[in-house]
């Protein structure tokens, strides 16, 4: 069985094997990457209820009441996004010992007026109409929510959110869009702002498909980065690289489009010539990382070819730079995925790298 020791690598030890290509193409970089201006400590620059003293560990929220959520469409027929998607990830997790090795979280935050800080009257009204799915997804959100506080509290340092029905599609049409009913990300990221007191959230989505809710919250919102590295072909057919935000949101709307067959150096090589530059010079207070691993190879819903190292290695990256520019904090929240071997397996290669610390 494995523990917390067994993944207690040093960052030191990853910055050496980074700098000798994991791929050959020296993706990433031969230093300890830097926010740009950021003090040596890593202390943060902003978020007066965080920890003064570095956390450590990895919390994992769960919730059987997840299970409950079961998406039908009106002909009967039922998408991918199913509950065994988190009995299968819960089963890898065990296998090796990431259950224990982990710190157990549980939904205990109040989403409700946070989830309105964010969605229309219409739309929440619409969703709480639904059946069984609709305090789900609440749930869901107050997942994320409690994840934000343990790591502002310093009860870990990072943590990753086995949550669904999933959030980057769910705009304010009063309905599921994408399988998604409320933005996770985006009611965590005015949270971690408007609760904690942070100012600058950095949200990076990995899924496949392109993060539109997301990039609807902020796009004039100078205070959050967004990056979102999707197939701009495929649902929901938003995505637009050339959509860079607009006022004093402008540059902060980061949209990368990625071809069918895309590898691990075609996702990699992005963060590190487009992601990378930016967030050093927008010097975040949080991370918060849209978790979406139908981006791996084999999925039900994607066609690229990304392999468990590539999400190894992003996770690495996230997490440089929050420990550059914010004494490590990110909150990860599952999105898409639906292979459920597959999304099980990038599942535990994302948790193993977070409890890296």
């Amino acid at each position: 069985m494995r523990t917390p020791r067994d993944f207690a690598r040093t960052r030191r030890k990853f910055v050496e094997e980074a700098a000798l290509g994991a791929a050959g193409l020296a993706l990433l970089p031969a230093v300890a990457w830097s926010c740009r201006g950021a003090p040596d400590s890593g202390a943060s620059n902003a978020g007066s209820g965080a920890s003064s003293v570095p956390a450590t560990g990895t919390g994992l929220l769960s919730d059987p009441r997840y299970l409950d959520h079961v998406l039908i469409r009106p002909d009967g027929g039922r998408p991918p996004e199913i509950p065994d998607r988190l009995v299968r990830i819960r089963e890898e997790l065990v296998a090796r010992g990431l259950d224990e090795a982990t710190v157990p979280l549980a939904p205990a935050s109040e989403a409700m007026p946070h989830i309105e800080a964010l969605h229309t009257p219409e739309h929440v009204a619409s969703i709480r109409d639904i059946e069984v799915s609709g305090p789900v997804a609440e749930l869901a959100v107050s997942g994320a929510l409690t994840a934000i506080d343990a790591v502002v509290a310093g009860q870990v340092r990072n943590a990753f959110c086995a949550i669904r029905p999933p959030g980057h599609h769910a705009n304010n049409t009063g309905a599921e869009e994408g399988f998604c009913y409320y933005s996770n990300a985006g009611v965590a990221a005015r949270y971690a702002q408007l609760v904690h007191g942070f100012e600058r959230v950095l949200v990076i989505d990995w899924d496949y498909h392109h993060g539109n809710a997301t990039q609807n919250a902020f796009y004039d919102d100078p205070s959050v980065l967004f990056f979102s590295a999707h197939d701009w072909a495929a649902y929901p057919q938003t995505g637009d690289p050339a959509l860079t935000g607009e006022g004093e949101g402008t540059g902060l709307n980061i949209n990368v489009h990625l071809d069918c067959g895309a590898t691990d150096d075609d996702m990699l090589g992005r963060w590190d010539d487009t992601l990378s530059p930016a967030v050093a010079d927008f010097n975040p207070d949080f991370v918060i990382v849209s978790a979406g691993f139908d981006s791996r190879v084999d999925d039900l819903l994607g066609c690229f070819a990304l392999t468990d190292d590539a999400f190894r290695r992003m996770t690495r990256m996230a997490m440089d730079y929050a420990d550059a520019c914010c004494e490590g904090r990110v909150v990860s929240l599952l999105e898409g995925g639906y292979n459920l071997d597959g999304t099980a397996l990038a599942t535990a290669a994302h948790i193993e790298t977070l409890l890296e610390g």
